[in-house]
C-alpha cells in the first residue's frame, strides 16, 4: 500500500512539473490542466499520429480524435487533433487510405460518406483558424479550407 501511494506521488509530482513548464505555452493560462487527463490525450494524439503516417489508418484516427474530444476538449494541443481529423475526413472523402470506406455497408455510408467527411474537415479546419491563430497548423487549414470550399 505504501509503494502504492509513493508511486502516486511521485507520479503527481512528475506530471505536475511537466503542466508547469508547458503552462508556459497555455494560451488561457487561467485554464488548469488536468494532468491525468493531459496524458491520456497525448498519448491518443500519439497513436492517432502512428496510425495517420504509418498506417494510413483515417478511421481510427477518428475515432482516437472523438474520444479524446468528448472526454477532454481543452486538451492543451487540441489543435493539432483538429489538424488530424481534418485530413482524415479529407482523406476519407477521397477513399484514400488502408481503411476503405464502403458506401455498400450502412454505418460506413451514414458515418464515412464522402459530402459529410469534407463538411467535417471544413469543420475542423475552421476551428484550428478560430479558436487557435497561433497554431502551427494555421497555414495549412486555411489551405484545406479553401481547397475544400473551391474544389478543381
Amino acid at each position: 500500500m505504501k509503494k502504492a501511494t509513493l508511486i502516486i506521488i511521485l507520479l503527481t509530482t512528475i506530471f505536475g512539473l511537466s503542466t508547469s513548464l508547458s503552462a508556459q505555452q497555455n494560451p488561457d493560462p487561467l485554464l488548469q490542466r488536468d494532468p491525468l487527463m493531459e496524458a491520456d490525450a497525448k498519448h491518443n494524439l500519439d497513436v492517432a499520429w502512428q496510425a495517420f503516417r504509418l498506417k494510413k489508418a483515417y478511421k481510427g484516427v477518428l475515432l482516437r480524435f472523438e474520444e479524446t474530444f468528448a472526454a477532454y476538449p481543452d486538451f492543451s494541443k487540441m489543435d493539432e487533433f483538429l489538424y488530424l481529423a481534418g485530413m482524415s475526413c479529407y482523406y476519407l472523402s477521397e477513399n484514400k487510405g488502408k481503411q476503405k470506406v464502403d458506401l455498400k455497408s450502412e454505418r460506413d455510408k451514414e458515418k464515412y460518406n464522402p459530402q459529410k467527411m469534407r463538411q467535417e474537415a471544413e469543420l475542423y479546419f475552421g476551428l484550428i483558424i478560430e479558436k487557435y491563430p497561433d497554431s502551427k497548423y494555421i497555414d495549412e487549414a486555411r489551405q484545406m479550407l479553401e481547397k475544400l470550399r473551391n474544389p478543381r
